[in-house]
């Protein structure tokens, strides 16, 4: 790999691990032209990486200079096959003056980057879950067929209870009501998993990593950044500031986007989750009347 790397970026003055990689090793490696950070997984599912970089992309051209996202700067050259990613360096430090404000402007100007439908034009990875994103008519379709009902599937076959079946049955009879506004609003570039780890303080500066990009509804990333903390009130004040909220989303809409990635946990992590997931099921179901 040391040879595929110094190909791609030049001699490898000296490698060290770091912090930062969940599922993948990760190592701040020295070059002649600055610090590079290299994620590498020898048995990295199929478009990982791939579909990695094509995320941050698309992040970077829509936040221009709102948010900071690490460039792309070299994978293995097996394309979907590739098991090592080369990143930009951020360099941390302490959080600036106004951190929490500059990150939920930089969010609002991203969530308005971009153009399309409810969807995004490959499948990627949310942790080292698949993550599906065919296009869907309606933002409801989408959230049902793509998030919800994969990984409802993937819990009820490792034997995982997240609540009974009856009840997801009325929460997706309901969808298309509960989930209107997003018509509203219409599709969002999203990060796809906003939480507090994939934020970090690059020199002061708010960054965004490790993200499952796809345009879908705003607030998605909202309850996420709102699922598990780390998002302190000035970055949701500036956020709701630059773009307001359509009525019903801490009623109604949070807890049914906070459904899929309470799934994730479930999926990633074991039962333990299947608890929070159905009180959040009965508490969307609550809302719904």
């Amino acid at each position: 790999m040391r040879a595929e790397v110094e190909r791609a970026l030049g001699p490898i003055h000296h490698t060290a691990p770091v912090a930062g990689g969940c599922i993948s090793e990760a190592y701040r490696v020295n070059t002649a032209d600055g610090p590079v950070f290299l994620k590498h997984h020898p048995r990295a599912p199929a478009a990982m990486f791939a579909a990695e970089a094509d995320g941050l992309r698309a992040l970077r051209a829509a936040a221009d200079d709102a948010l900071r996202i690490p460039a792309v700067l070299a994978m293995d050259g097996a394309g979907d096959g590739a098991r090592w990613i080369a990143l930009e360096w951020l360099e941390p430090g302490p959080r600036g003056p106004g951190f929490g404000e500059r990150l939920g402007r930089g969010l609002e100007a991203l969530h308005r980057g971009g153009s399309g439908g409810w969807g995004w034009k490959r499948a990627n990875f949310i942790g080292a879950l698949a993550q599906r994103n065919e296009p869907a008519d309606t933002w409801a379709a989408f959230w049902r067929d793509r998030r919800l009902i994969p990984q409802l599937e993937l819990a009820r076959a490792a034997g995982c209870d997240a609540g009974p079946a009856r009840e997801w049955d009325r929460l997706f009879d309901r969808l298309p009501e509960l989930l209107a506004p997003a018509e509203e609003d219409g599709p969002s570039l999203l990060h796809g998993d906003l939480w507090g780890g994939n934020v970090l303080s690059a020199a002061g500066e708010p960054a965004l990593i490790d993200p499952a990009v796809y345009r879908g509804h705003r607030e998605a990333d909202l309850a996420m950044a709102e699922l598990f903390g780390g998002f302190d009130a000035r970055f949701h004040a500036a956020y709701r500031e630059a773009w307001p909220l359509l009525p019903g989303y801490a009623e109604a809409r949070r807890p049914i986007y906070q459904l899929y990635y309470l799934l994730v946990h479930v999926n990633l992590f074991g039962g333990g989750y299947g608890a929070q997931t159905a009180a959040t099921l009965r508490r969307a179901l609550a809302a719904a009347g």
